[in-house]
């Protein structure tokens, strides 16, 4: 067998440059694998495990600790068997072609490009941990569609519930579990058929490849000699909780825990400084489910810490009398936690007003014969959709969100709006899209289908995304005005209460006029007062004469 020394460098990192080296993982003397950790580079945004994209034994390490590196800057230098990857061989030039006819004569695998458009029929099966659960919930039926990431189904014991995500894009085929069943360990939930499979290629990626690469990708193949159990992922951060506990965890891991809804602040890492692992999260989800540790998703964190505040002292209202315990369904449970936390990181301001919607029900309710013979129900709702799209227009000041970094704001050049829903499984806020491309009489329809899906538990999470503004409308149980939430990353909400004929002086008298309280709540951070005032004037302006939406 050939030994040749290779060289093993800084692979793509996005284009950052002077990354600092913050540990070596490797001596000179060890033998490596490929994908193992052998340097850890840090910016000011991010930290990153360097993986090997050779296998071997290290015969020199050109970097230490505080080193400043760049992509294409030699890392390490080792014994390599075979060919390698690496061009940088430090082996006489004349013995390159006679290597490269051996490889193109006889190779050991035949590569096999991947077709894109072949698919490929896989299981889904039961996850690590979750032996024994009962499904609570079928969120897809045979023959749907689903993306990446989207829930598949839910299980529960009696300590914890979590969602089973789609591993990939595809089409359901069979449906192997229903709803009461309970799992077996090495089960299969159901099978689905995904589009580019291919037949298995021997060919390694480049290092570049790989670093580009998928994060939950590069974990799916631990290195066998390191105490980390897995392939670092590029992009790792440190996540701080309200109680400022340091997080180290790549992508993949934070991925991987957000679909088991795992609080990582109260997970222990095993792997080098204190990583944690794919392991750890499997374990700690073990030992939730079977009861020895405490339920501690982010729900329950933020719930119980308040994010700083001094949680509510627990009650036993036995005490009192006779109780039920009734258990929160799954929507409850995700509007519990949103609320709680839009509150606690959002500057609410509300702002009130009542708009004059006299000509605008004596307009509607003239439309009735063609509404019953379009067959759709036209309610004030799509006037209000179609008025706050034109103000978000008008003041696109209101059409924006904040980025995560703190420093920039996102201006959105889209028009979508959600509508607070009361279905029969709890709040949900399904978003219509390009309302300001919509005739009434569209959003009309499209706003009766949204409500017969949330009625029926038939809404998927991209129904529920992408939203600019929010329409929160009480009707006729709505009172005089309430404060509505602002649901993030939105920065504003209106929130519609009932109508009611007011007397209103018109400069020589008092007249009756039916007068709609509106709430509009906003996040103080993205939008000032007087964006507000702009935006309000213009929406009751609106409201008030409909012709304006022509102008």
């Amino acid at each position: 067998m050939l030994v040749t020394i290779q060289t093993v460098s800084v692979p793509d990192i996005g284009g950052t440059e002077d990354a600092e080296v913050i540990e070596v993982s490797v001596a000179v003397g060890d033998v490596i694998e490929v994908d193992q950790s052998i340097i850890a580079l840090e910016t000011d945004k991010a930290s990153m495990d360097i993986p090997s994209s050779l296998a071997g034994k290290i015969t020199k390490i050109n970097v230490s600790v505080g080193d400043k590196l760049s992509e294409g800057d030699v890392i390490i230098e080792l014994e390599a068997e075979g060919n390698g990857e690496s061009a940088n061989v430090e082996e006489p030039a004349t013995e390159a072609p006679v290597a490269e006819p051996e490889q193109k004569e006889s190779p050991a695998v035949p590569e096999v490009a991947t077709d894109s458009t072949a698919t490929q029929v896989i299981d889904v099966p039961v996850p690590d941990g979750a032996e024994g659960a009962e499904v609570i919930e079928v969120m897809v039926a045979e023959g749907d569609e689903v993306a990446e990431d989207d829930s598949l189904i839910v299980l529960e014991t009696d300590k914890a519930s979590m969602e089973v995500p789609a591993p990939s894009a595809g089409k359901i085929v069979s449906m192997l579990v229903k709803q009461g069943d309970k799992t077996a360990e090495g089960g299969v939930i159901l099978t689905m058929e995904v589009l580019g499979a291919a037949a298995p290629v021997e060919q390694k990626p480049t290092p570049a490849e790989r670093t580009k690469s998928e994060p939950a990708k590069q974990a799916a193949t631990p290195p066998a000699p390191k105490a980390q159990p897995e392939a670092a992922a590029s992009d790792e951060v440190v996540i701080r909780s309200s109680q400022s506990k340091e997080v180290y965890a790549g992508p993949a891991i934070r991925k991987f825990a957000r679909e088991m809804a795992v609080d990582l602040t109260r997970v222990t890492g095993t792997g080098d400084r204190g990583r944690i692992t794919k392991e750890n999260v499997k374990a700690y989800v073990k030992e939730v489910m079977s009861g020895q540790k405490p339920l501690s998703t982010p729900a329950a964190s933020v719930l119980s810490s308040g994010a700083g505040i001094p949680g509510i002292p627990p009650v036993d209202f036995t005490q009192f009398g006779e109780i039920d315990l009734v258990p929160m369904s799954k929507i409850k449970k995700l509007t519990s936690q949103n609320m709680t936390r839009n509150w606690l990181n959002i500057p609410h301001v509300t702002q009130f007003d009542d708009a004059d919607i006299t000509d605008l029900e004596s307009f509607r309710k003239g439309l009735k014969p063609e509404a019953e013979k379009r067959g759709v129900k036209l309610t004030p709702l799509p006037f209000l959709l179609k008025a706050c799209a034109a103000a978000l227009v008008a003041e696109p000041s209101f059409n924006v969100s904040m980025h995560h970094d703190g420093e920039h704001i996102v201006q959105k050049k889209y028009v979508n709006i959600g509508v607070a829903v009361d279905s029969p499984i709890g709040l949900v806020v399904p978003v219509i899209r390009d309302v300001d491309k919509k005739g009434l009489w569209e959003l009309a329809a499209e706003f009766m289908e949204i409500v017969d899906k949330a009625r029926n538990a038939k809404l998927g999470p991209k129904d529920m995304q992408g939203g600019c503004f929010t329409v929160s409308s009480l009707g006729a149980m709505g009172g005089q005005g309430f404060t509505p939430i602002v649901n993030a990353p939105e920065v504003a909400i209106l929130g519609v209460s009932k109508a009611e004929i007011k007397p209103k002086w018109n400069g020589s008298e008092f007249e009756p006029r039916n007068m709609l309280p509106l709430s509009l709540s906003y996040d103080h951070r993205a939008v000032n007062g007087g964006d507000a005032g702009r935006f309000f004037t213009y929406l009751n302006s609106v409201i008030a004469d409909v012709r304006r939406l022509l102008l």
